[in-house]
C-alpha cells in the first residue's frame, strides 16, 4: 500500500454537504483492513517518538482516527463533541465553518496542565475545526505536540491557521 493506492480508495462527493462543495468520502478507504492499517501506521510513526500522552479526536471522523491512533501510541483519547453533546463540565469555543459557524465543547477535565497532546482529524480543509480545538487544549494547559490528518486540502491553505504547530498530513490534495 501507498499514498497513491489510498486515494484510490477515496471517493468524492459533488454537491454535500452543500451545492459547490467536492466532499472526501473515506468511508470507502475505512472498510479496507489494509489501507486503514496502512493510515494509522503511518500517522503512529510520525509521533511514536513524540511522547503523546493524550490523543485529541474531533467529532465525528477524528474519533475513527484519534481512538486508533490512541491505541497504538499507548495514549489516552479524549473526543472533542459540538456543543450540547458532552456530560458534566466543558469549555467551549466559537468557530467559522468554510459554510458557517459553529462550536466545539471538551471537558474541563479533559487534559491536565502539561500533557503532551496529539490532535487528529480526518480531514485538513479552512483549519477552522483544528484551530478552535487547539484552543480548547490550551485552555486546559495541554502542551501540543503535533497536528495530523489523512488527507490535507491544500488549495484551502488551512495550514496557514496551523502554522505554530508541527503538522503531518498523509494524503495531500493540491
Amino acid at each position: 500500500m501507498d499514498v497513491a493506492g489510498l486515494r484510490a480508495k477515496i471517493r468524492d462527493i459533488k454537491d454535500f454537504p452543500t451545492e459547490g462543495i467536492l466532499f472526501k468520502d473515506i468511508t470507502t478507504l475505512l472498510k479496507d483492513a489494509r489501507a486503514f492499517k496502512y493510515v494509522l501506521d503511518q500517522l503512529a510513526t510520525d509521533y511514536i517518538q513524540s511522547r503523546v500522552e493524550v490523543v485529541v479526536g474531533i467529532e465525528s471522523r477524528g474519533f475513527i482516527f484519534g481512538g486508533a491512533l490512541a491505541h497504538e501510541l499507548g495514549a489516552g483519547f479524549v473526543p472533542v463533541r459540538k456543543l450540547g453533546k458532552l456530560p458534566g463540565k466543558t469549555i467551549e469555543v466559537e468557530y467559522e465553518l468554510e459554510y458557517g459557524r459553529d462550536a466545539l465543547a471538551v471537558h474541563e477535565d479533559a487534559i491536565t496542565p502539561g500533557q503532551r497532546v496529539l490532535a487528529v482529524d480526518d480531514l485538513l480543509a479552512t483549519g477552522g475545526t483544528m484551530a478552535a480545538t487547539l484552543r480548547l487544549v490550551q485552555q486546559l494547559g495541554g502542551k501540543v505536540v503535533g497536528v495530523a490528518f489523512m488527507i490535507e486540502l491544500a488549495f484551502l491553505k488551512g495550514r496557514e491557521k496551523l502554522k505554530d504547530y508541527p503538522l503531518h498530513s498523509l494524503i495531500v490534495y493540491e
